[in-house]
């Protein structure tokens, strides 16, 4: 454990998983926290947590489709009205696989044909979020969980 006091530590575990039981996973990174005694959100020791473990399911290719702007930023060439059409309004509900969706965009525009790379998708839209922009509910969520973590230093 690094020198300092723990309780002025803040971590943040995000773990992007599509086939794992997310109970069974969140519950071991609850347990491996408590047993070096870091508090958690979930299991907080009064007030004060140190880490909040979140456990992402297809949840990154919808933060991106709850800021479109952002994906447009990086890639010109995708329509504006995606966020406009039904199958798309509420972009934690969108029905076949959300990476695979947003892949199926890029590529009728040219983007990935060869099949989408997450960590280059992320490095390319990341720098244009706008965090209170940003429509999916689970982005909201995990926003309020990270100023709920930074407010307790203050």
């Amino acid at each position: 454990m690094p020198h300092g006091n723990p309780e002025n530590y803040r971590i943040v575990v995000l773990v992007d998983r599509d086939d794992e039981d997310c109970l069974e996973l969140k519950e071991t990174l609850e347990r491996d926290a408590w047993s070096v005694g870091l508090p958690t959100r979930t299991r907080p020791r009064g007030a004060h947590f140190t880490v909040i473990n979140r456990i992402v399911i297809e949840e990154l290719e919808a933060w991106y489709f709850g800021d479109w702007e952002a994906v447009r930023a990086a890639y010109s060439g995708v329509p504006a009205a995606i966020p406009q059409r039904a199958a798309y309004r509420d972009p934690d509900a969108i029905n076949g696989g959300t990476w695979e969706a947003f892949e199926r965009i890029l590529q009728k525009r040219g983007y990935f044909e060869t099949g989408l790379r997450k960590i280059e998708a992320a490095r390319a839209i990341a720098p244009h979020m706008d965090p209170t922009r940003n429509s999916s509910h689970s982005f909201q969520v995990f926003r309020e969980a990270l100023a709920e973590l930074v407010g307790q230093g203050t």
